[in-house]
């Protein structure tokens, strides 16, 4: 069953942060080159 030595709080969750500030880099990154590559496709009438 589960284990009641679990205390709230105490887990280390180092590594999701580091996932998630991972995830907010390429997804801002993402978007900018979107919008390069949008402005780029306005700029040449394609």
């Amino acid at each position: 069953m589960a284990d009641k030595d679990h205390v709230v709080g105490t887990m280390d969750t180092s590594e999701q942060e580091k996932t998630f500030e991972g995830f907010v880099k390429f997804s801002g990154r993402s978007v900018a080159f979107f919008l390069f590559i949008l402005v780029l496709l306005a700029l040449f009438n394609a």
